[in-house]
């Protein structure tokens, strides 16, 4: 499970990469330095992302609840 910590110390590199936090919950960190929070769920037998805003206007706590309403 990620912290806010490990979230702020988090940089960016030459490719985008994810930081997991539980249950598809994922922070992408472009190569820009923009963290964005999104959700990797399946309907239909179908892979799917939904985004949830940047960090930190919504912060780690904020991106959780949004995943349990979103399941």
């Amino acid at each position: 499970m990620l912290t806010d910590v490990a979230i702020r110390k988090s940089q960016p590199r030459e490719s985008q990469y994810k930081l997991s936090d539980a249950q598809g919950l994922y922070l992408l960190v472009r190569p820009n330095g923009a963290k964005l929070w999104q959700l990797r769920y399946r309907f239909g037998g179908k892979e799917k992302t939904l985004s949830f805003g940047a960090y930190p206007e919504v912060s780690l706590l904020n991106a959780r609840k949004a995943k349990e309403v979103a399941r």
